[in-house]
């Protein structure tokens, strides 16, 4: 069989993503959690990309799973996604992609920006999701990368975070326009945590930049999903895995704790 994916997981991004590959021909091979990816390696060895569509709180499980015929084919598009994040497990070169569009159950995929793709397989990508209309970019290097999936990353944590200590169903645009001072403190604690977990610096008014367009891209997009509570736990245990004080993140998970559920 000519170019075979696989896809692992079965969730929103991977029906958005499968429905493209296959628009181009590629035959579709789904993994679940119940089935043996060692098998599955046995009988596709070589599949031209692996594409791992499972939530942040599964990837890491996901990847100690991988056969090591897979390793150098892999695609990763999770949020909250930083090299730390693969390098572990010895995944030198995959294929990533910062997704700029949310996709919900019972609802078609809406883009908020063109979504950026670096990779062996990034044309690959690139190619399927313009089929369906999904504007993508390829970037040029490694570096880049990283400033993109930190880019998602301050944009995602920011309103997430943000949004807990704001009424329910603030949006974005809201946030910006009417709440600019904690947005800021807030993005800059997460990008405080952000340059710890790649061990470098990035130019913080062009990151800011970048939240500022997403926020543009979809002016109604509420700030506060299920994931909130959860991402702000995570960005508070990383600050004490580096000693930061994040006073904000901390205020506002005092905050938290003290509103009724």
């Amino acid at each position: 069989m000519d170019h075979p994916i696989i896809v692992i997981g079965t969730g929103e991004m991977a029906g958005v993503f499968s429905r493209g590959l296959l628009r181009h021909g590629h035959p579709i091979f789904p993994v679940t959690r119940q089935m043996d990816m060692e098998k599955l390696a046995a009988a596709v060895p070589q599949p031209l990309l692996v594409l791992v569509t499972v939530g942040e709180n599964d990837l890491q499980p996901v990847l100690a799973r991988i056969p090591a015929a897979w390793r150098d084919r892999l695609g990763l598009l999770q949020n909250e996604l930083l090299p730390r994040d693969w390098q572990p497990h010895g995944i030198s070169n995959p294929t990533v992609i910062a997704v700029w569009f949310e996709k919900k159950k019972g609802h078609d995929y809406k883009v908020l920006v063109p979504s950026p793709v670096y990779g062996p397989a990034a044309p690959i990508v690139e190619r399927a999701l313009e089929s369906l209309d999904i504007p993508v970019w390829e970037l040029n290097n490694a570096a880049e990368l990283t400033f993109e999936l930190v880019r998602k990353n301050v944009y995602i944590l920011t309103t997430n975070i943000a949004g807990l200590a704001l009424p329910a169903g603030t949006d974005v645009a809201a946030l910006w326009n009417s709440h600019q001072a904690l947005a800021r403190e807030v993005a800059d604690e997460v990008m405080d945590i952000q340059f710890r977990l790649i061990d470098a610096e990035l130019p913080r008014d062009k990151l800011i930049a970048g939240m500022v367009e997403g926020i543009n891209g979809d002016l109604h997009h509420k700030c506060m999903g299920r994931s909130a509570p959860a991402r702000l736990a995570r960005a508070i245990r990383h600050a004490d895995q580096f000693g930061l004080a994040v006073p904000r993140l901390r205020a506002i998970a005092a905050q938290a704790s003290q509103s009724p559920t």
